[in-house]
């Protein structure tokens, strides 16, 4: 997106008052030629006009400056001075005092804008957006996207991944690859280049990530070496406005036309809403040992997430059906659309029609309808109950014991572990019970 028409490229100050000069001073060296004087003595009135009689003398040189320096002076007084770079205003060049508005570095370093502007920017690139039947992504890179590990933290089963690291040449080629500029090894999560490609058809995307700049600068290239899809829109934790959050402030878009993929939720605080949660790429070990995972990550397994069904061709086909129904489903005016109650409805039928009991899920002494658990089977249009009755569709429960997971059994219920909800939510569709087993607890 471009800032403005009258940006700092075209209308600064000291830009005009340079061009300014160079006319009045080539005009005057034209007048001394002798070659000239006719040419100069029929045009002279015109001259005269367009240059405010300011090519005749030194004198009407130093005029013209005066004239000219007034303008500027007027103009600075007018000036709202929408933004700067540095302490200088984008439109007028005047010098500011005072820092204020929000700071677009992953833009141009030193940008600032304040909100009138911000707003104005919105407004304009929501048209045009609208326009060409697309939407805003805001996409994580880490568990999302890819997955990266410090090289001194492969563990010895991972030592096989020397020999697999693939050229960056030509990274549409490859998937694994060795980047000594951040000391990192990065595996690309499947089926990552046709995800970007066909979400570009249908999102203006941005890259949004708490890693430092030179880490999403590097990890940009490997996911869009031709500067197709996010050219410039890679946001850095250096650029955030609030420390361990990401927020909207920095993206020029409205709210209303932006989706976020990401794996943390806690990192988007303010803008539930806009997000689609995704379940975490863990290739690599220590991906797995960060988030407290006893287990076998993919690596050490020699194994990967499916092309075809893993998350990410999953989360496509989410992000399609909530473009067609923003663009061609509803019934309002287009301007007045707002793609969080559009995410919203297609989440509240992934458990529409199933009533859910827990059994010891949540500790005695916890409120239940305050569990995550509990609000997540209400988000994708479940029902939730503490009593048994035939309108009861599913026990979720860890434990096989329980009066009633047996109760489920004998009433031929379903009876599900806790992770046939997340699952369900993560893949946004309702998941198949008979592979979310309840054992029998050993304490029995």
């Amino acid at each position: 997106m471009s800032l403005a028409t009258n940006s700092p490229a075209h209308s600064s100050s000291s830009d005009d008052f340079a061009a300014f000069l160079d006319v009045a001073l080539e005009s005057h060296s034209s007048d001394s030629s002798p070659n000239k004087n006719a040419e100069v003595g029929n045009n002279v009135e015109s001259s005269r006009m367009k240059r405010r009689k300011l090519v005749c003398s030194e004198e009407d040189i130093l005029c013209g400056v005066e004239e000219q320096s007034l303008e500027v002076l007027s103009k600075q007084q007018l000036c709202s001075h929408p933004g700067s770079f540095g302490n200088m205003c984008i439109i007028c060049g005047q010098r500011l005092d005072e820092e204020s508005g929000v700071t677009f570095g992953y833009i141009h370093k030193g940008l600032r804008l304040n909100n009138d502007e911000i707003n104005r920017l919105r407004n304009i690139d929501m048209k045009s957006l609208l326009q060409h039947k697309k939407l805003i992504l805001v996409l994580d890179l880490d568990h999302t996207l890819l997955n990266s590990t410090q090289l001194g933290h492969l563990t010895p089963e991972e030592e096989y991944l020397w020999s697999q690291i693939d050229s960056l040449e030509d990274v549409t080629k490859g998937s694994l690859f060795l980047l000594n500029s951040v000391h990192t090894m990065t595996k690309l999560r499947p089926f990552v280049h046709t995800f970007l490609k066909e979400a570009s058809q249908l999102f203006e995307m941005y890259i949004y990530t708490m890693g430092e700049r030179a880490y999403a600068s590097e990890m940009a290239k490997l996911l869009d070496p031709k500067r197709e899809y996010f050219n410039s829109k890679v946001i850095s934790r250096d650029d955030g406005t609030q420390k361990h959050q990401k927020g909207l402030d920095i993206v020029l878009g409205q709210e209303s036309a932006v989706l976020i993929l990401d794996d943390t939720e806690n990192a988007w605080t303010k803008h539930k809403e806009n997000l689609i949660l995704m379940e975490r790429y863990h290739f690599f070990a220590s991906s797995c040992h960060q988030f407290g995972f006893n287990c076998k990550s993919l690596s050490e397994l020699k194994s990967d997430e499916s092309e075809t069904d893993g998350a990410l061709a999953t989360i496509l086909k989410v992000l399609k059906q909530v473009h067609n129904i923003f663009f061609n489903e509803l019934s309002d005016d287009l301007v007045d659309r707002d793609v969080r109650q559009v995410l919203k409805t297609v989440r509240s039928k992934v458990l529409e029609g199933s009533k859910v009991v827990f059994s010891r899920v949540f500790p005695t002494i916890f409120q239940a309808e305050n569990h995550h658990l509990w609000k997540m089977v209400e988000q994708l249009g479940g029902t939730c109950s503490t009593e048994l009755d035939s309108s009861v569709t599913h026990v979720v429960s860890t434990d096989a014991g329980t009066e009633k997971s047996r109760w489920a059994l004998k009433e031929e219920k379903f009876l599900v572990h806790p992770r046939w909800i997340e699952a369900s939510n993560y893949f946004w569709k309702r998941q198949a019970e008979d592979n979310f087993p309840v054992e029998q607890s050993k304490k029995q």
